[in-house]
């Protein structure tokens, strides 16, 4: 829990406070009429992190991060036999190795998306008072106008799914590695090119079923 989301909310927290930042810049560079109130941009902004931004952005970086760790230990301990040796001494080693990896992912991943989501919204509201596009006051109007307990609760929903989609394809790909220090970069670039398809794939199945 520690390698998957203590140490990944550095790169989750800077990329959800860009993301918000920029949000906010380009959508007041789009709502340029006049009688648009300013806090709109604090509504759009808000809700398309939590409900979008906040997790599908960190998940497709921690496809990488997280989903290539994994697949390079348990890659790198296929193909030296240390699971064959584990498998001899009596351990299950899908319990053993597999398991920890999986529950992890799925326990800290709505921890990250909640991060993410706070630091977008906080770099929304800084990028607009900083920038002049609108003041803290009208940012924080149009974020409370639109909240709904339902955005918070989807984005937990659609974490726990892309948790568990990482972890589960980085896990398979490294425990069926093989063929060595080559084998084990393929699974690695196979793990992270299908967690980011498989990713979309899920984004766009929650989206339609529970919106």
């Amino acid at each position: 829990m520690i390698k998957t989301g203590y140490n990944s909310l550095p790169i989750v927290i800077l990329a959800g406070f860009f993301t918000g930042a920029v949000m906010t810049i380009q959508t007041a560079y789009q709502l340029v009429a006049a009688f648009i109130p300013a806090s709109t941009i604090g509504a759009i902004v808000t809700q398309s992190l939590l409900i979008e931004l906040a997790v599908v952005i960190p998940a497709l970086v921690l496809a990488g991060r997280v989903g290539a760790r994994i697949t390079t230990e348990l890659g790198t301990m296929s193909v030296s036999e240390q699971i064959d040796a584990l498998e001899s001494m009596g351990f299950n080693s899908v319990t053993y190795l597999v398991m920890p990896r999986i529950i992890a992912g799925v326990l800290m991943f709505p921890i990250i998306y909640i991060a993410a989501a706070v630091a977008g919204i906080g770099g929304g509201l800084l990028a607009g008072w900083v920038t002049g596009s609108l003041s803290i006051s009208d940012f924080m109007i149009g974020s409370r106008g639109v909240f709904f307990p339902w955005d918070v609760m989807f984005g937990i929903i659609k974490s726990f799914v892309f948790g568990f989609i990482i972890t589960s394809i980085a896990c398979f790909k490294g425990y069926y590695a093989s063929g060595g220090a080559e084998g084990v970069g393929n699974a690695t670039t196979q793990a992270t090119v299908l967690s980011c398809i498989y990713i979309l794939l899920a984004d766009f199945s929650l989206a339609a079923l529970l919106l």
